[in-house]
């Protein structure tokens, strides 16, 4: 038994020295080719071939395609077909995709140009064109198995009320073969992305379930994606996502956006969320008032954005390393009253700095909004990537297993520039009229003065010293005037008033209201409706068809429209 234990020390000792060795010599390589230089160019193939030799089990997919990029870039045809052979492996890069991807990438044309006049070229990408397509039929097949539900209730009665009965009542769902999904996501005619379904251990189609979106960060610097895998969604910096999910069954979901299609810098992107979300809840039983965002960095900047700007889906607000601004257009922070917002921050982050932070949770005390700021000190803006983040994770979902939608709010304010986002819950399809001029009670929108902001000393990667610069920064911008409603209801009576809006409609629920009763509409101080409202069929499954929101069921539309 000592022997045996010994054997096993050694075994591993061997074996982290071959990764050390392996990975120096990568390294050393790398640095060589980025002198641009033919001697080190050359250098540089040495050690690929040194490490590959030698090293056969460290191999890494990323690797042995920069290998074949160098070989061909000095016309070492031999050693570059190789090393490009070698990617029909069963190995797979450190993001789970599989090495032939990298053949047919639209860059391997660009990066392997000196071996498109080699015969063995047109072998290499027919081969990897072979897998492709065999791997494309495996991720349509199953996605037609993921959207694969019950046959559909016939809703061709009409009747209102039966129709409204069918809709909130109907479970078409199905049991799911796999946990993991990633579906491709239509952008517009000619773009594609692709988001990923991690479902509960013990998915249960009879039941509904939590759903968290988590938004990933630097969305400038990210590449759309046809499909995505385990390995770069529920591990490393999601871990604790992953843990936690599946230990209260929540699904979880990981949209994929870039510089154009976004959650934060572009409106071009800002209906994916949504838009994902209508189409998993026609196939996955969601609890529609557990829906919930969270993300990071960027994508926590995303998280706040549809807080103040499409709250309507969503029950719950959570970002990591926070900016807290609308970036294309006001950041009317009295929206927040309508849902809540945690941010877990840290007081090393150049992304937001922990003066501002301060000055915003202030604010919103101040506005009596449901805010939270967890501070972590000693952490940098990748706080996530710290094993310390975890009870970060521990609130977060104690959270968001206590917390649902209020689905019919008594009270709802909305302000906004962009008649895209005119609406919230039953406030809908608002429309501006900007010309007008602002109600009294329509005050500025709220901001404030950043005036200190934390940035790097120095460049050099190894220096993560920080210092403190003076900066004259407002807080939001406001680009465009705005339009404001203010509105309430209770006991079938609604008491709206407006600023600087044109028209605007109320959406109603039989759990809102009596429906044998009257329902009596206040528009700024005067009665504009005073009537019974009834279930109007067509209106119901039109608008369930928008966002299958079961829960959020409208069954009539009261149009406002002011002089």
């Amino acid at each position: 038994m000592k022997h045996y234990f010994i054997w096993i020390v050694l075994l591993c000792c061997t074996t982290g020295m071959a990764q050390e060795n392996y990975t120096k010599w990568i390294v050393q390589a790398e640095s060589l080719v980025e002198k641009e230089e033919e001697a080190s160019s050359k250098e540089a193939l040495s050690l690929y071939k040194k490490a590959f030799t030698q090293f056969p089990d460290s191999i890494e997919v990323e690797d042995l395609y920069q290998g074949a990029i160098l070989a061909a870039s000095l016309q070492d045809k031999d050693i570059a077909f190789a090393y490009l052979n070698q990617l029909f492996g069963d190995k797979k890069d450190s993001n789970g995709f599989p090495g032939w991807m990298n053949i047919t990438h639209e860059d391997a044309v660009e990066e392997c140009k000196n071996l498109l006049d080699d015969p063995r070229w047109k072998v290499v990408v027919l081969e990897a064109n072979k897998r492709k397509h065999a791997f494309d039929l495996m991720l349509k097949s199953e996605e037609k198995a993921f959207f694969q539900t019950k046959k559909q209730i016939d809703y061709s009665s009409k009747n209102g009320k039966e129709r409204y009965e069918q809709l909130k009542n109907d479970h078409p769902y199905l049991p799911k073969e796999q946990r993991d999904y990633s579906i491709g996501f239509q952008l517009n005619d000619t773009t594609k992305t692709s988001y990923y379904v991690h479902l509960p251990q013990n998915y249960n189609p009879a039941k509904s379930y939590p759903l968290l979106f988590f938004l990933h960060g630097a969305v400038r610097y990210s590449p759309l994606l046809d499909f995505q895998t385990p390995e770069m969604n529920l591990g490393n910096w999601n871990r604790y996502y992953t843990k936690y999910a599946d230990q209260y069954d929540v699904i979880l979901v990981f949209p994929r956006a870039n510089k154009q299609y976004n959650w934060m810098t572009s409106d071009e992107g800002f209906f994916m969320v949504p838009a994902i979300l209508k189409e998993i809840k026609s196939t996955i039983n969601v609890d529609d008032d557990k829906v919930f965002l969270a993300g990071h960095s960027n994508g926590a900047t995303g998280v706040f954005s549809y807080l103040m700007k499409n709250a309507t889906p969503f029950a719950g607000f959570y970002g990591f390393n926070t900016q807290p601004k609308v970036f294309t257009g006001g950041t009317f922070v009295e929206n927040a009253k309508n849902r809540n917002f945690i941010n877990f921050s840290t007081d090393q982050d150049y992304y937001y700095p922990p003066n501002a932070n301060d000055d915003f949770t202030a604010l919103m005390n101040q506005i009596q909004v449901d805010y939270k700021e967890v501070r972590y000190d000693g952490f940098p803006h990748w706080f996530p990537q710290f094993d310390e983040s975890e009870p970060a994770y521990q609130i977060l979902f104690a959270d968001l297993m206590q917390r649902k939608r209020e689905t019919f709010p008594s009270s709802l304010t909305w302000e906004f520039d962009d008649e895209t986002n005119g609406s919230v819950d039953w406030l809908q399809n608002i429309k501006l009229d900007t010309v007008q001029t602002k109600a009294s009670w329509h005050h500025q929108p709220l901001n404030f003065k950043i005036t200190k902001w934390l940035e790097y000393e120095s460049d050099d990667d190894d220096d993560d010293t920080m210092q403190e610069v003076e900066v004259d920064k407002d807080a939001f911008d406001f680009p465009r005037a705005s339009g404001k409603v203010v509105a309430e209801y209770k006991d079938n009576v609604y008491r709206i008033k407006t600023s600087r809006i044109k028209s605007f409609a109320i959406a109603i629920s039989p759990e809102m209201i009596d429906m044998k009763k009257k329902v009596k509409v206040y528009v700024n101080d005067q009665l504009y409706y005073d009537n019974k409202v009834s279930y109007n069929g067509e209106f119901i499954r039109k608008n369930f068809e928008k966002n299958r929101d079961r829960k959020q069921l409208w069954i009539h539309l009261i149009p406002v429209e002011l002089k």
